[in-house]
């Protein structure tokens, strides 16, 4: 995923998730005999498993999960789109499986490294939360296990890999935050961050060569620049132009750069930048948040499952708690945009409190398609440092 330092498409879509619970025992005529799926056929392993059915139901998932007795994840700030309550509300689902929360102001980047050096290690991620060109480039080494969640078939199939090697989760935009306890006006546009009167004030959430939030950032920039999801060029001319102007500082801002004045106007997720208003409220911070016009840009992260995850069934049981009715709204009350929400609040199981707090957008964003995503990531890895120095 993306850290709250270097961190971390969207879409439309569909309703919410309900975890079925199917019986993996008895021989009624009407169940699976023991040691069978729903389709009759022997059970999976949990690595194995494509889906709860393949395991023997959700009863079977949860107890194998709880043999297990631990889950592995990294790179999940507790004030990153709720992350914190997500891991207390599964842990208090299932006591019986321990999160082991490592790192968690990784980068993206670093959670693939962390596949990729730990493969065989007990202590290896079992399941990441990751920017999309870092899930498809993931995908394409043969990194991640094909798991369908129980809500499969209401994610749209524009925000998952066909094989369910990953799928997309939350999402939002790429806002301005701006403490105007200490900034008279704050900019509304990428084109006011290059006004005189934001010298050293202007910062990203991390480097975009290896932070999803900060790769939109630039993404945007270069839309606000006559660029396109083709050409990110301009984006990063853009903050090239703004580091000699002296208003762009290599500050990765956090909760921390925020709270302490460091950072008073970051370029980052608007969810992001929301909950900053409420968690420095009566600190002296009068944090605003606004998506830029000029350079409207969303994006979803994603979720995938280590292939050799050493807790394979904790790791699919994750992801079905994520999927599920309580994981989408818990995300929901942290100012981001599950992929669930249009169906979920078409049956009313949206948390409408929360909907009625997320971020203000005009117009209906589109998305780069993955050789545009790889076009970008490529050219930011070539120019960014050249570009900055």
């Amino acid at each position: 995923m993306f850290s709250s330092s270097a961190r971390r498409g969207a879409a439309v879509l569909l309703g919410a998730a309900v975890l079925t619970t199917l019986s993996a025992c008895g021989a009624a005529p009407d169940q699976p005999a023991a040691g069978t799926a729903a389709d009759g056929k022997a059970k999976a392993q949990p690595a194995t498993a494509a889906s709860v059915a393949d395991l023997g139901g959700m009863a079977a998932l949860v107890a194998a999960a709880e043999k297990e007795g631990k889950l592995n994840v990294i790179a999940l700030p507790p004030d990153w789109a709720d992350y914190g309550e997500m891991i207390k509300a599964f842990q208090a689902k299932y006591p019986k499986v321990k999160i082991s929360s490592e790192n968690p102001d990784a980068s993206s980047s670093d959670e693939i490294a962390a596949v990729k050096t730990r493969k065989g290690q007990d202590r290896a991620p079992d399941v990441l939360d990751l920017g999309i060109a870092f899930a498809r480039s993931g995908a394409a080494e043969n990194l991640f296990a094909p798991y369908k969640v129980t809500a499969w078939d209401k994610i749209p199939a524009s925000q998952k890999d066909a094989d369910g090697r990953w799928y997309n989760d939350y999402g939002g935009y790429v806002s301005i935050g701006c403490d105007a306890a200490k900034i008279p006006n704050c900019p509304q546009t990428f084109a006011d961050l290059l006004k005189p009167e934001y010298k050293g004030k202007v910062a990203l959430n991390g480097n975009p060569t290896k932070s999803g939030s900060a790769f939109g950032g630039v993404y945007a920039a270069a839309l606000a620049n006559k660029g396109s999801f083709a050409d990110i060029q301009p984006g990063i001319d853009f903050f090239g132009q703004l580091r000699k102007s002296g208003n762009f500082i290599p500050v990765e801002s956090t909760p921390a750069t925020v709270e302490k004045g460091e950072t008073p106007i970051s370029i980052d997720w608007d969810y992001l930048n929301a909950g900053y208003a409420e968690q420095f409220k009566g600190k002296g911070v009068d944090w605003k948040t606004v998506v830029p016009t000029d350079g409207v840009y969303a994006q979803y992260y994603s979720q995938a499952i280590n292939k050799d995850a050493p807790h394979p069934a904790a790791a699919r049981l994750w992801m079905e708690f994520l999927y599920s009715t309580e994981g989408q709204n818990i995300w929901l009350k942290g100012h981001a945009r599950p992929v669930l929400l249009p169906g979920m609040t078409q049956d009313g199981t949206a948390d409408k409190d929360a909907v009625t707090k997320l971020p203000q957008v005009q117009g209906t964003p589109s998305f780069p398609a993955s050789a545009e995503l790889d076009k970008a990531k490529a050219t930011l890895a070539e120019k960014w440092d050249k570009a900055l120095s």
